[in-house]
């Protein structure tokens, strides 16, 4: 469990804020506006009214209390430029700030976030690649060759093990887990049998998938 501060309650801030209470964490959340504020305060731990920008706010919360603090104010990057500044002199432990540009990325890294995120470009990516093919259920980016898919089981691999397909020398296939409605089983071993009824965890890059989907 950590303590979080969701600066920013736009529409990637709230979700934020609900998915952090959600999986059991310490929520505040900080904005101008008094009505996002309201909202808000059924789904986290606490919500205050104030500006990110402003010195004696940062430092009336206790900045350095919190694990992680989230920048996340909307169209206005000067503003969350200047929040990401003062969470790190103010003490943050670790600042994630949302950038809509490769630019707006390298000015709040050199200005104190420890790491950025892309939010529509990171979600458009994997939406696109979900569904570019038939039989790719979610995605997860690892590096820009590698990533983690999960796929159904190749009809020609029903019935068989893992040892008879040789999916690791054959298919450059690592398979992580595999998923049978709400049960999942990692690393299954070398004598698991395939079968239709389930779907398989698997790393491998871009170039190996596309020869099992299509």
């Amino acid at each position: 469990m950590k303590s979080v501060l969701i600066i920013g309650l736009g529409r990637f801030g709230t979700y934020m804020a609900k998915k952090f209470t959600e999986l059991g964490n310490h929520v505040m959340a900080l904005d101008t506006d008094e009505e996002k504020i309201n909202e808000i305060l059924p789904f986290v731990t606490s919500a205050q009214i104030g500006d990110g920008t402003k010195p004696s706010v940062l430092e009336s919360i206790g900045i350095d209390n919190f694990d992680l603090c989230v920048v996340s104010v909307g169209e206005n990057f000067q503003s969350s430029l200047e929040t990401t500044s003062l969470l790190k002199e103010a003490g943050a432990k670790f600042v994630l700030s949302r950038a809509s540009t490769e630019i707006q990325a390298k000015f709040l890294l050199r200005n104190g976030a420890d790491d950025v995120v892309f939010a529509e470009k990171q979600m458009a990516e994997k939406l696109a690649v979900k569904y570019s093919a038939n039989n790719i259920f979610d995605y997860i980016q690892l590096t820009s060759d590698y990533a983690i898919y999960e796929i159904p089981t190749p009809k020609s691999w029903e019935g068989k093990t893992i040892r008879d397909k040789g999916v690791r020398a054959k298919y450059n296939l690592n398979i992580l887990a595999v998923k049978k409605g709400t049960n999942l089983t990692p690393l299954p071993d070398a004598d698991h049998v395939f079968s239709a009824s389930e779907r398989l965890i698997v790393m491998c890059r871009k170039s190996d998938i596309e020869k099992i989907v299509h």
